[in-house]
């Protein structure tokens, strides 16, 4: 009786433009990869990412203290040194670096309804701040972290866009 799990597959011809190596000595010849499989890799979906993101940013918002407190000191040296850099300055690009990711991400998870990734940006942020009014003693509300925090969600936005601009 013949079994065909043992018969070896005739190898496939390469995808055109890709050469076929012989195998080594001793080795079956391996089959080629199929046309669209290669230079693909492996991604993570969106809506993984977005919920660690998500994740990272709820502990950095409702933390207990202010997050810049352990650099503080070293703001306001820079701040002696350059006076550009100033604690407020350094905060606000914080907060607009922070929600870069937001608009880099949501965009892909909302894919039939971008128009809604400020709004979502507007409340995720005004609800942060009235968490920290409302529970945390240490931490200020403020309308400039409102701001800084959807200007990096538009930056976010624009990245996407020019990315896809050029594609």
């Amino acid at each position: 009786m013949h079994d065909e799990s043992t018969t070896p597959a005739p190898p496939r011809p390469a995808p055109p433009g890709i050469p076929q190596r012989p195998a080594p000595r001793g080795m079956p010849q391996r089959p080629p990869l199929p046309s669209g499989a290669i230079g693909r890799r492996r991604r993570v979906a969106p809506g993984a990412l977005l919920g660690g993101y998500v994740a990272v940013l709820v502990a950095i918002a409702l933390w207990p203290t202010p997050v810049d407190a352990e650099v503080a000191p070293l703001i306001d040296a820079l701040s002696r040194r350059l006076p550009v850099i100033t604690r407020q300055r350094v905060e606000f690009a914080a907060n607009v670096l922070l929600f870069v990711p937001f608009g880099l991400l949501l965009p892909s998870v909302l894919r039939g309804a971008r128009d809604l990734v400020l709004p979502v940006a507007l409340v995720a942020t005004v609800t942060i701040e009235c968490a920290q009014a409302a529970f945390l003693d240490a931490r200020v509300p403020s309308v400039l972290d409102v701001i800084a925090n959807l200007t990096g969600a538009a930056v976010g936005m624009l990245v996407v866009a020019a990315f896809r601009r050029r594609r």
